[in-house]
């Protein structure tokens, strides 16, 4: 199997404050419009916005059995100081802020937020890990 991930699809109570939400914050939904799940076209990858019942119903379970998993998601940035405004962004589209952004204990700086369906973003700057000329993440560098 090849490193890579193709597609992260979060589970959301309700499809069209999903979709708000990550339209607030400057994100271009791609795919139909109208169809049941909500696409983002992201760096070499998809977001997808699917209800909870049908991600349960896609494991052949009933909600309750498939429960809400926790995963924490990552907005790295390229310099110490868009980390506070990406983080405010993200509260005025109806996100939480759970750490506000602060210098941590590896050398970076970050804080993090959670979306209206209580999925975890963190928002960082690493310094030993630049983005690409893409805003491409990689650990380790780009030599």
């Amino acid at each position: 199997m090849d490193q890579r991930i193709t597609m992260i699809t979060l589970g959301v109570a309700d499809l069209d404050r999903a979709r708000a939400f990550y339209q607030a914050v400057g994100w271009q939904q791609a795919g139909d419009p109208d169809g049941g799940i909500v696409f983002f076209n992201v760096q070499n990858s998809i977001l997808a916005l699917f209800p909870w019942k049908g991600v349960a119903e896609e494991f052949g379970m009933s909600e309750a059995e498939f429960g809400r998993p926790n995963a924490v998601l990552a907005y790295n940035v390229s310099s110490r100081d868009e980390v506070a405004p990406v983080l405010a962004e993200a509260e005025a589209a109806g996100g939480t802020i759970v750490k506000p952004a602060q210098d941590v204990f590896w050398g970076g700086h970050s804080g993090y937020f959670r979306d209206p369906d209580g999925h975890y973003w963190e928002v960082a700057f690493n310094p030993f890990s630049p983005l690409g000329p893409n805003g491409e993440a990689r650990i380790g560098g780009w030599e």
